[in-house]
């Protein structure tokens, strides 16, 4: 069964993937890159290679959601998935089920600062960014050899983050992107109560091994590394056809020192009850 690591896109989830990579898979909290994918994505394209079909239209991929969800629940171990995908259907295909799903850890983060993010990593100015969280029929997908692969269903930040927490077909743990920047560590532990709940298991929190991996899944070792050797997520630009930075400003990343008024102005008149919920001031 999958339990998601779900969010709306430049949220804080490769981040929390970071830490429980480094938590699960490594010997004493070390981490790097090549240990993420212990966490892969869905839908990712590995995953609908099988299915003899063109792939011509770009939700193509929604139809084979639950099948290829199925083939990799078939040894019925627990995994952990990463997803950006909105918790619904598409063409009357749904996203997952509860014979498919055990539960969600959904991460969001103060969409002014989501912004920002969405801004530098799909090469957007602010008024395209904004208009971008805001789209009901938001998606993210790649062409190919012709065909879309890795289809997203976005919808907006507001529906997207909506459709996980408001659903009642398994147990959802709310995530605050900010609580993990301040408070790691009880995070860290929440979430591993959460996975052996919902996953019947019994694992017992190793306090001082997530004190490493928090240590070595800091932003700035994390921006290093990218600096370093690259990192493999990223996306190529499609004006510049250079690689984006996927770890770009971190805690720099401030909507009350860098975002532009009329947007800001903007956001909080529209999400006002959405940041009120969350205790966004």
């Amino acid at each position: 069964m999958i339990i998601w690591l779900a969010s709306y896109p430049k949220s804080g989830n490769t981040w929390l993937r970071a830490l429980l990579t480094s938590y699960y898979y490594s010997k004493n909290g070390e981490f790097n890159f090549n240990l993420l994918p212990k966490i892969y994505g869905f839908p990712a394209r590995r995953y609908f290679k099988v299915y003899n079909d063109n792939l011509i239209n770009v939700a193509d991929t929604a139809k084979y959601w639950i099948d290829a969800q199925k083939k990799i629940n078939s040894d019925n171990k627990l995994k952990l998935f990463k997803t950006h995908n909105a918790l619904g259907s598409v063409n009357n295909y749904n996203f997952t089920d509860r014979d498919n799903t055990s539960g969600c850890i959904y991460i969001i983060r103060d969409p002014r600062n989501v912004i920002t993010s969405v801004k530098n990593y799909f090469e957007q100015n602010y008024e395209e960014a904004l208009e971008f969280l805001l789209d009901e029929r938001a998606t993210l997908s790649e062409k190919v050899e012709n065909k879309y692969v890795n289809f997203n269903f976005l919808g907006s930040w507001k529906n997207h983050y909506k459709s996980w927490l408001d659903n009642k077909l398994f147990p959802i743990l709310l995530v605050k992107y900010e609580d993990l920047e301040d408070k790691a560590l009880l995070i860290l532990e929440e979430v591993q109560n959460f996975i052996n709940k919902v996953g019947n298991l019994k694992n017992e929190f190793d306090k001082e091994k997530a004190k490493k991996c928090i240590k070595n899944c800091s932003f700035d070792l994390l921006k290093k590394e990218e600096e370093k050797f690259g990192f493999p997520e990223a996306l190529l630009g499609q004006k510049t056809q250079n690689k984006i930075k996927f770890f770009n400003l971190g805690k720099d990343n401030d909507y009350k020192k860098i975002l532009p008024k009329d947007t800001l102005n903007k956001l909080n008149k529209i999400l006002a009850s959405d940041l009120e919920k969350f205790k966004y001031d």
